[in-house]
């Protein structure tokens, strides 16, 4: 029998079992195969316990995306405030595959599972808000280096960087989070394949690429 929610540190707490158990069923399963009966059942909780905190699955999935997203940018504030723009652009994309390594269910379900689009009517997720959007971040610095010149003249489209920093970050942590353990595949150290990367990536996007460290 499930313990009696006494106290709101208590109802925090179960809160924060709901939100686990429901991110490894989503991920494990896929989020349209999952119940809200079945999380309760995963916890030894009653459905009904669930209802009282979340309105609905899709509810449910809503806030289990916005504490990962406010996470994921919240790990990142330190890195804002660094002075140079290129350190910065290093520092955000190694942050973001720290995060991605560390929390693999957590990226898992916000970047490799299908899922419908974040639901604007009930996130906490303000979209383009640097204190809550790691992509609003990773975009703003982005933006800063381009008007200060320091990509090559030929490419225009400061978003197209952006998004090209970010893919291939993404590819890098998805393969180890997905494929990591495969020992058919004689994987080199993660690290050395981030550096590689970026150092790649960058050398072609920067105007002077002997700059970079």
């Amino acid at each position: 029998m499930p313990p009696k929610i006494k106290s709101p540190e208590d109802r925090e707490k179960l809160r924060t079992l709901i939100l686990d158990a429901a991110r490894t069923l989503f991920v494990e399963l896929g989020i349209e195969a999952v119940s809200m009966r079945e999380i309760a059942r995963k916890i030894n909780y009653s459905a009904t316990t669930l209802y009282n905190h979340f309105a609905d699955k899709e509810a449910l999935l809503q806030a289990v995306c916005d504490e990962d997203f406010l996470a994921l940018a919240s790990g990142m504030r330190d890195i804002m405030q660094l002075p140079g723009l290129i350190e910065r652009i290093q520092a955000l994309c190694i942050g973001y595959a720290q995060f991605a390594l560390s929390h693999p269910n957590h990226y898992r379900l916000m970047f490799m599972t299908p899922r419908a689009p974040c639901n604007l009517d009930i996130t906490k997720i303000q979209q383009g808000n640097t204190e809550q959007d790691g992509y609003a971040q990773l975009k703003l610095v982005v933006q800063a280096a381009y008007d200060a010149h320091l990509f090559k003249a030929d490419i225009t489209d400061s978003e197209l960087i952006a998004q090209t920093l970010w893919a291939s970050t993404h590819g890098v942590c998805s393969l180890e989070i997905a494929l990591g353990h495969e020992t058919w595949i004689h994987w080199t150290d993660i690290e050395k394949r981030l550096h590689l990367m970026q150092s790649a990536i960058l050398r072609g996007l920067l105007q002077h690429p002997e700059s970079l460290n």
